[in-house]
């Protein structure tokens, strides 16, 4: 068995999709997988050829195996290959000299030679092989006699925010690699984004954690059979998507109701509940004692799970909304990556007497200047009421506030942003439709 980076990259996100990529199951194609493919080759070849352009050619080296890395001479190598066997948990208790399963992991002898001895003998199962293609390995020279070299790995990462998973990787490398030099690798770095960003990993506080997720992926890759389906937030980008979306319907799968957590689908299945449908029947409409009237509706997956099955749109209590005076709607887009905004889009009134505008922004220096248009249109409509749809124009008006100035305290503008209506919140719990 080998785990690979990719394979221990796939586990971080969904296991179903670790355990059918090692099985060989064909993708279907995704357009949002294929573009990130795309932009994380051409971005490490791009960082590959800058960091090596400093360098002199007779210190850098291309494709190192692990043989060649306690005898380097180099100062940087690209493309570093590595495979190791992965020993999960290694016995130091003098006399020992056997090997004993416990909890699932093996305990070995310290000696690598009674390690390959009892692998020939047949007296554990062979060891999983970690596979690394480190992106380039940073060795910096011994500082005295009897020291060793440092060698630190780098992964090349295209995204300008970068998240555990990120980190996770690069302490990943670095375990591979201190198990081909017999000692610990302390630091990583990640080289991100347009600006080519540098981020130092201590990878030694990261080790821990991903040797357990390694023992996950080895039982889980041992198992002949997929883990249960669930789908999560990673299925929109995977190309395995539509496989996995076609047998969470054939079954029917509770996973199908966004936004149910894995806590929730446990204590369901405690009460012999698995299916939407079933869920379906455990919705029971109750009135509301009065000191609750004036508090938001809870959300009910079993009314979700109704609507869906009956083909209706359900509503929950009587939702009101009460905008006294001039609706602002607001929709912004942008790039969430950069913390980048490039479009406001305001309509004014309702029918056709509604105004819109649409205000663009050519790059960050031009964001500045959209807010404060923004500002400008507000201050012209009499008793305004902003109302948007969903977090995201939320988030949007408190970072344009905080990075480009808040209007005048007190004013009608500032009152409006304060007072700003979000719909969803408003809809959320109490309109339920039959889409999954």
């Amino acid at each position: 068995m080998k785990i690979s980076a990719d394979v221990f990259e796939v586990f971080l996100k969904c296991s179903t999709k670790c355990w059918l990529r090692a099985a060989g199951e064909p993708a279907f194609g995704n357009a949002h997988a294929e573009w990130v493919r795309s932009q994380n080759e051409s971005y490490r070849a791009d960082a590959a050829k800058l960091l090596t352009a400093d360098v002199p050619a007779n210190e850098c080296d291309v494709g190192s195996v692990a043989e060649n890395l306690k005898t380097a001479k180099w100062r940087l190598a690209v493309g570093v290959e590595l495979c190791m066997p992965f020993v999960t948990r290694v016995s130091t208790h003098a006399g020992s000299g056997g090997i004993l399963p416990q909890d699932n992991s093996l305990v070995v002898p310290c000696s690598p030679a009674k390690l390959e001895a009892s692998l020939s003998a047949g007296k554990i199962p062979a060891l999983p092989s970690l596979v690394a293609c480190l992106h380039a390995v940073e060795r910096v020279p011994s500082a005295g006699r009897g020291k060793h070299a440092q060698f630190i790995p780098i992964r090349f990462i295209f995204t300008n925010k970068l998240t555990k998973d990120d980190r996770l990787l690069v302490a990943f490398d670095a375990l591979v690699l201190s198990e081909a030099l017999g000692r610990e690798i302390a630091v990583g770095q990640i080289i991100h984004g347009e600006d080519h960003a540098t981020l130092k990993v201590k990878t030694s506080a990261l080790a821990g954690e991903v040797r357990k997720r390694l023992e996950k992926i080895s039982a889980l890759l041992s198992n002949p059979t997929p883990p249960d389906l669930v789908l999560n937030r990673h299925c929109a980008e995977c190309e395995l998507q539509t496989r996995c979306r076609q047998k969470a319907i054939e079954k029917d799968d509770l996973s199908l109701l966004a936004g149910i957590s894995e806590k929730e689908r446990k204590k369901l299945h405690s009460k012999g509940i698995f299916t939407v449908t079933q869920l379906s029947y455990a919705f029971r409409p109750r009135r509301r004692p009065k000191r609750l009237r004036d508090k938001r509706e809870k959300y009910h997956h079993s009314l979700k799970a109704l609507a869906i099955r009956e083909k209706k749109i359900h509503i929950v209590g009587s939702p009101e909304l009460k905008i006294e005076g001039t609706p602002v709607y607001l929709d912004v887009e942008g790039l969430p990556d950069r913390d980048f905004y490039y479009l406001i889009g305001v309509r004014i009134g309702n029918g056709g007497s509604a105004v819109q505008h649409s205000l663009w922004a050519d790059s960050v220096e031009d964001e500045g200047r959209i807010w404060r248009e923004l500002l400008g249109i507000l201050e012209t409509v009499e008793t305004p009421v902003l109302v948007h749809y969903g977090s995201y124009e939320t988030t949007f008006l408190r970072r344009m506030s905080e990075r480009h100035g808040k209007p005048l305290k007190g004013s009608i503008v500032a009152a409006t942003i304060e007072a700003a209506v979000n719909l969803l919140s408003v809809i959320f719990a109490q309109f339920q439709t039959d889409r999954k």
